[in-house]
C-alpha cells in the first residue's frame, strides 16, 4: 500500500532481507528489508522498511532501485545519506 501511494505503481513482495550497517566499527542500522517487484517506468524493484513498527509513530521508508541503489544494502545506505542531508 505505501509503495503503490508513493511510487504510483503496483507492488509484489519478493523476499525479507536482513541488512546491518557499520560505520567505523559501529552499527548505524539494523533491520529487516522487504524487497518488492514494482511495476515502475524507471525501477524493477523497490526496497522497503519501517521505523517503530506498530507503533502510532511508525515511519515508512521506500527506496526505488535507481542506479546507485542496487540492492537492499544500497537503499539503506542511501536512504542514510538522505536523511543526513535533510539535517541542518
Amino acid at each position: 500500500m505505501v509503495i503503490r501511494h508513493l511510487h504510483n505503481c503496483e507492488a509484489t513482495h519478493l523476499e525479507t532481507v536482513p541488512v546491518k550497517e557499520i560505520f567505523r566499527g559501529q552499527t548505524v542500522w539494523e533491520g529487516e528489508v522487504e524487497v518488492f517487484a514494482v511495476d515502475h517506468p524507471k525501477a524493477k524493484k523497490c526496497y522497503a522498511w519501517s521505523y517503530n513498527q506498530g507503533q502510532p509513530d511508525e515511519r515508512f521508508t521506500t527506496v526505488l532501485e535507481v542506479p546507485p541503489v542496487e540492492s537492499p544494502i544500497t537503499a539503506v545506505r542511501a536512504s542514510i545519506v538522505a536523511d543526513l542531508k535533510k539535517k541542518p
